[in-house]
């Protein structure tokens, strides 16, 4: 279950965009930018797919020009931390003993969770163990075409092993966690129905998504997200707008440190107007799509 979580977490974050399709007549390598600081400095920002099929491959390349040209790497979380952010995380999304779910939503709530589980044969005594927000981490997966072993993070991440090129992340363990277990009870409840009851937000399917991650159409995977999360747009905030703004600093900063970074976070992260590469055009950095 912890590697479920794992990946789910992953997936999730840096891969919640993959809801509805879109196009763009534009072509590109993918979803990578040169950015050039007002003092000079360049780093590549790559937008990431988490989960692929073999069939994705090879990948566009932007990202094995933007790769070669980088001598460091950035990630949402370095990998390394990323085991420790998910068995911290696991063991804050289970309740205490003698506590459950049943205390801390609403009874319609739970008895619609009660039934839901049931038609999946899940028992009671099982799913009430864990709060709201760790039930979606579970339910939430990529089809079964899909691996994390084959996403760009993975990718990317064993190319840098095997170059020796070092790894860094734009966010700590506990910053990485907290985008759901600093979640309140009402909050946690209201992701939970969002992501059971259908709404008609999304449509499309995955392949529409693929298409347009491969030809770098960021404002089509930013919609998407927060179209999905229309009924809950505190959320898609939290996921997106917050942690970009936290990670523009650090952007900066790797403009300026006479290295060339590679950063790789998740395609929704780049588009719209609280996107980096809006945030990072505010700024007076020269932006370049490859």
């Amino acid at each position: 279950m912890l590697s479920k979580l794992r990946s789910r977490l992953a997936f999730f974050l840096l891969l919640a965009a993959l809801v509805v399709g879109g196009s763009r007549a534009e072509a590109a390598s993918g979803c990578i930018w040169k950015v050039t600081g007002p003092t000079g400095g360049t780093l590549y920002l790559g937008g990431s797919i988490h989960a692929l099929r073999s069939t994705d491959y090879p990948l566009p390349s932007g990202y094995n020009r933007a790769f070669d040209i980088s001598t460091r790497i950035a990630l949402e979380v370095d990998p390394k931390a990323l085991e420790t952010s998910s068995s911290g995380l696991l063991k804050a999304g289970k309740y205490p003993k003698g506590d459950n779910l049943k205390n801390h939503v609403d009874p319609r709530t739970y008895d619609y969770l009660r039934r839901f589980f049931g038609l999946l044969k899940i028992p009671e005594e099982k799913f009430s163990l864990y709060r709201p927000w760790c039930l979606v981490l579970f339910l939430e997966s990529p089809g079964s075409s899909f691996s994390h072993d084959l996403g760009v993070d993975e990718f990317i991440t064993n190319r840098a092993r095997a170059n020796g090129k070092p790894i860094v992340g734009l966010e700590s363990a506990d910053e990485h966690s907290t985008v759901f277990s600093g979640l309140s009870d009402r909050q946690s409840e209201a992701l939970l129905l969002v992501t059971l009851i259908p709404t008609g937000n999304s449509g499309g399917g995955s392949d529409q998504v693929l298409n347009a991650w491969r030809r770098g159409d960021v404002e089509t995977l930013s919609r998407s997200l927060y179209a999905a999360y229309a009924d809950f747009p505190a959320f898609a905030e939290r996921v997106l707008g917050a942690r970009n703004r936290r990670w523009v600093p650090k952007l900066e900063g790797y403009l300026r440190s006479g290295q060339t970074y590679f950063v790789v976070v998740g395609a929704a992260h780049l588009g719209g107007g609280q996107g980096l590469l809006a945030l990072l055009r505010a700024r007076n950095c020269k932006l370049e799509q490859l």
